[in-house]
């Protein structure tokens, strides 16, 4: 183990390796917390929100104030471009794995959509969270951090 900045990280060499969009997507959903970007005043705004899958899409809970709300209603067509990501990387070791996903973000109108949404996730903010965004998935990249090519990553 090599000491580095008070985090002990292991001597070994590491190695980046490409995870399939299916991989991809797996490890996505086992975590709950991620980080939308998307564009505000023409400059990358990155928010932290907690995310479930449903049916192969990501799905985040906002409120009507929110800027990105306004942005996905105001898009009439598609919806708008977003990235979106997630990881779990060990802050001792920096082995784990980080995926993003490029999409379209559309608010969700359906009532009974909404009502399951609100079960599923719960705000981290006294806030009501009355929208819900689903971003469905057009690109998905992911990377798996590990040491000597070894599929566990951690």
């Amino acid at each position: 183990m090599v000491h580095d900045n008070n985090r002990y990280l292991t001597a070994e060499p590491r190695r980046s390796v490409e995870l399939d969009a299916t991989e991809a997507l797996r490890l996505l959903g086992s975590v709950s917390l991620g980080r939308i970007v998307f564009t505000r005043h023409a400059l990358p705004t990155v928010r932290p929100v907690n995310h479930v899958l449903d049916g192969g899409d990501i799905v985040i809970r906002t409120h009507e104030a929110a800027t990105l709300t306004s942005y996905a209603r105001e898009t009439g067509g598609p919806g708008v471009v977003v990235a979106y990501e997630a990881d779990a990387i060990d802050p001792d070791t920096h082995l784990g794995w980080s995926v993003v996903v490029t999409g379209y973000a559309r608010l969700v109108t359906d009532p009974g959509d909404l009502a399951r949404f609100s079960t599923m996730l719960s705000p981290w903010a006294e806030q009501t969270m009355d929208e819900a965004i689903r971003i469905h998935p057009d690109l998905v990249t992911g990377v798996r951090l590990t040491v000597d090519g070894r599929p566990g990553g951690m």
